[in-house]
């Protein structure tokens, strides 16, 4: 893919969008106590409110996706975000802020499901167009963290939000700047399809692979937030008795390798075939995850945690790239719109599930439970491998 093909504004975005988020989430549980006094409770519904209004919006944005054209959506959700951000620095109630939070959410939505169709329409390099998306999304995760604190103590309990909102308008400004492209365009054949015909969905789910992947992608987000992101330094900490900087150390290796396996495989699927790299790689995210209680060296557990970063980048994006290998152009919004509501379905049942199984039992076994969930996906990927075609005409 040369330069000239990267959706620049849309990778852009992306990054902006994590950059704020990393800098909003840690200060978040501060500000909430600091404003509204703020009780356990109310601090651990604002990440469901903003998923919740994710869930609500992916679909329907899939459908408008053609409709209203791709840059308008992801520059309106880029600008709903904005609104909501100052809205909830300036807002006095509580129910406000929550409300204002979903709102997010639903700009979020907008921009992420617009985005990801249109680098998932880079047809001849598509691995690595959807790699480069999500590694924009963690790099500006990983960097925006380590400004989220100093923002807050160094320059107003409000930097932070007014940080995500001036990080989306220059977001805005790149769409401004940039020309209109291919990439950014909707397909000429749209216009058969653009219409809120909710049929449009039983067709995608009918074609092979998608409901398969997409539920896929659904228990990679579940054991993404569920065990790597809640669990995984709890393990650090009780299992590997480490102290709390050096999790910090090890959750970062772990960032690392995500990078890095984000960018092997999406090369690698290019070359070499999705399920090659799929099957592969789910397999040894399992035997990493299986084995990591029987790990307890402190140089092991830093390399476990790498590897189980680049096992994780290494998957992350395939389900997306084989629903856009799968599905005509027309139909990829609602396809992709589809992939997001099982991807934010993932991220609201992964963390309760996960948790309860910790609770019940022990805190090894969600990663226990992970890798057999990794090991029955990567069985049903070999299955549907064999005599499919990579596109369903419709």
């Amino acid at each position: 893919m040369s330069k000239a093909e990267k959706p620049v504004a849309v990778l852009a975005g992306a990054f902006l969008f994590n950059l704020g988020q990393g800098v909003l989430r840690p200060t978040m549980p501060l500000y909430l106590q600091h404003i509204f006094a703020a009780n356990y409770q109310m601090v651990t519904l604002i990440p469901v409110a903003f998923g919740l209004g994710k869930w609500m919006a992916s679909l329907p944005t899939g459908y408008l996706l053609d409709l209203l054209g791709r840059r308008r959506l992801m520059a309106g959700g880029l600008i709903l975000i904005a609104l909501a951000d100052l809205g909830s620095a300036m807002a006095a109630a509580y129910g406000v802020f929550l409300s204002l939070r979903a709102l997010g959410g639903v700009g979020w939505a907008a921009f992420s499901t617009a985005a990801t169709t249109t680098v998932v329409d880079q047809a001849a390099r598509r691995g690595r167009a959807v790699s480069l998306l999500l590694m924009s999304e963690t790099s500006g995760l990983l960097l925006g963290s380590t400004a989220g604190g100093w923002l807050y103590q160094g320059v107003s309990v409000v930097g932070p939000f007014v940080f995500e909102a001036t990080c989306m308008l220059v977001a805005v400004a790149a769409f401004a700047i940039e020309p209109t492209s291919a990439s950014t365009a909707s397909p000429r054949s749209a216009a058969t399809f653009a219409r809120l015909d909710w049929r449009l969905l039983r067709v995608v789910l009918r074609i092979p692979g998608v409901l398969l992947m997409s539920l896929s992608n659904a228990v990679l987000i579940g054991i993404q937030t569920g065990v790597l992101v809640f669990l995984f330094p709890l393990y650090l900490v009780e299992q590997g008795g480490l102290r709390p900087e050096m999790v910090g150390l090890f959750v970062s290796l772990s960032v690392l390798g995500r990078l890095l396996g984000l960018w092997l495989a999406g090369n690698a699927s290019d070359r070499w075939g999705r399920e090659r790299v799929l099957v592969p790689g789910l397999l040894v995210f399992a035997a990493l995850l299986g084995s990591l209680p029987l790990v307890v060296h402190l140089v092991a557990l830093g390399l476990w945690s790498l590897a189980i970063g680049v096992a994780a980048g290494s998957v992350a994006g395939l389900p997306t790239v084989l629903i856009g290998d799968r599905v005509v152009p027309p139909l990829q919004g609602v396809a992709i719109g589809w992939l997001r509501t099982m991807a934010d379905t993932g991220h609201v049942l992964g963390p309760i599930i996960m948790g309860m199984l910790a609770d019940a039992m022990q805190l090894t076994t969600p990663f226990l439970f992970a890798a057999v969930l990794l090991v029955g996906v990567a069985w049903q990927c070999r299955r549907r491998a064999d005599g499919e075609s990579p596109r369903v005409a419709v």
